[in-house]
């Protein structure tokens, strides 16, 4: 299946005219769709709720999109949580789903009124005697072992940091109840980026029963159960999406099976999907700037991994396309790379692509979650621009591009601006 840029070459012409590469390019349009296919898929659960990941795309324009189809945030952050109260989000609006949490952020949370998320049976003190124990709560479970769909292990949560045995989610129950607690919620994340229409309906099972359980051994009000993110993208061309709806439908039949027949039939189902939400939605444009012929054949672009860190990270693939010549025969073997002093720092390896010319502007797919937001400023890179693509074809600077005095903002004593600079005033 052919992997075609959202975005024509004539009218990326028109943007990179306006906004110098590199930057990230989303669509509003798609954005929109994915959202309303997911609330029809679980539109037969009225409680059904989408918190978006704020970590996959944390830009206010994103998050307004977000709010306006009436989704919630997930953060796990104090400057996630802030961010997301100037959107204008709060209350039962905002999950919060942290580890390690510093005390500040739960008291942040608390003000806010947002729903908090407890990674650990130690949390529940800690919670108590920092922000007090709110009346609506959730729990993160780790079933430990390893996840198996079909036969094949999909991840080891034994091995992962997060979440609660299922004693210590009967502890953590029982001792919220007697600090006021009165309506829970239970969450879970056990796989990333699964392509699987299997993987939702499987941890719903899992999160289904436990809930049975947990109801009938301490009595809890189980309002919601959370099945956080998971849910991957097609990355290459040959790899097929998850159908959304047959999840949906899937996951019904589970609740259908296991929650009404025990008097949970009237419980939340809850998302936090990040990358499922934006992943396609975005892509990174930059210009072929260098070429080089040494052993191999490399071009160089004015993006690097400090732009879009998943390739060096995980060697990670996104799709390239040179626009402009989708129809070109892809005859020419490139390494795609970026300016960093580090020798990962390649989007493409070995990549057969059409000829590549000084100028020409390379499309890097799937970058609308976990591109721009996991941005750094190694070798004092500095990060790129955020572009919305409107419904309506026109285009929004909802992040700009960062200037030296931004990198060297934390270091004022050095006195290395003069004043009004620093201060932005004229």
């Amino acid at each position: 299946m052919a992997k075609r840029p959202f975005v024509s070459d004539e009218k990326l012409r028109e943007i990179t005219a306006l906004y110098p590469t590199p930057f990230h390019l989303y669509d509003e349009k798609g954005i929109r769709e994915t959202v309303r296919g997911l609330k029809k898929a679980f539109a037969w659960n009225p409680g059904f709720r989408e918190y978006f990941a704020v970590k996959a795309t944390p830009t206010p324009a994103i998050l307004e999109i977000m709010k306006s189809e009436g989704c919630g945030v997930d953060c796990s952050s104090l400057t996630e949580l802030m961010l997301s109260a100037a959107v204008g989000f709060s209350g039962t609006d905002i999950m919060f789903s942290s580890n390690e949490t510093p005390a500040e952020d739960y008291v942040y949370a608390r003000e806010l009124g947002a729903i908090i998320n407890l990674d650990d049976l130690t949390h529940v003190r800690f919670l108590e005697e920092t922000a007090g124990i709110p009346e609506t709560i959730c729990c993160r479970y780790n079933p430990g072992g390893e996840f198996l769909i079909a036969n094949s292990v999909m991840d080891n949560p034994g091995d992962a940091k997060y979440g609660m045995t299922y004693e210590q989610m009967v502890e953590a129950f029982r001792e919220l109840q007697k600090l006021g607690a009165r309506h829970f919620g239970i969450h879970s994340f056990l796989v990333s980026n699964s392509s699987s229409n299997e993987y939702y309906p499987l941890l719903a099972g899992i999160l289904f029963d436990v809930a049975v359980r947990l109801q009938e051994e301490t009595g809890a009000d189980i309002r919601f159960i959370n099945l956080s993110g998971g849910i991957g993208i097609p990355y290459r061309p040959e790899e097929e999406p998850v159908d959304i709806m047959q999840v949906g439908e899937s996951v019904r039949e589970q609740y259908a099976k296991i929650m009404v027949p025990n008097g949970l039939g009237e419980a939340a189902i809850y998302t936090e999907l990040g990358r499922y939400m934006l992943g396609p939605h975005g892509v990174l444009i930059t210009k072929a700037i260098h070429e080089k012929h040494i052993y191999k054949e490399y071009i160089g672009v004015d993006a690097c991994a400090a732009n879009l860190m998943r390739p060096a990270m995980y060697k990670a693939y996104h799709h390239v396309t040179v626009s402009g010549k989708e129809d070109v025969p892809y005859d020419h073997l490139y390494d795609i790379v970026g300016g960093l002093c580090e020798n990962n720092d390649k989007f493409a390896i070995d990549r057969k692509l059409p000829e590549i010319e000084r100028g020409d502007l390379l499309v890097i797919h799937d970058t609308g979650a976990h591109g721009a937001a996991m941005g750094y400023n190694y070798n004092g890179k500095l990060r790129g621009a955020e572009v919305l693509l409107k419904e309506d074809g026109t285009t929004e600077l909802i992040r700009r591009a960062e200037t030296p005095a931004d990198y060297f903002a934390t270091l004022d004593f050095l006195n290395l601006f003069p004043a009004e600079e620093k201060s932005g005033e004229a």
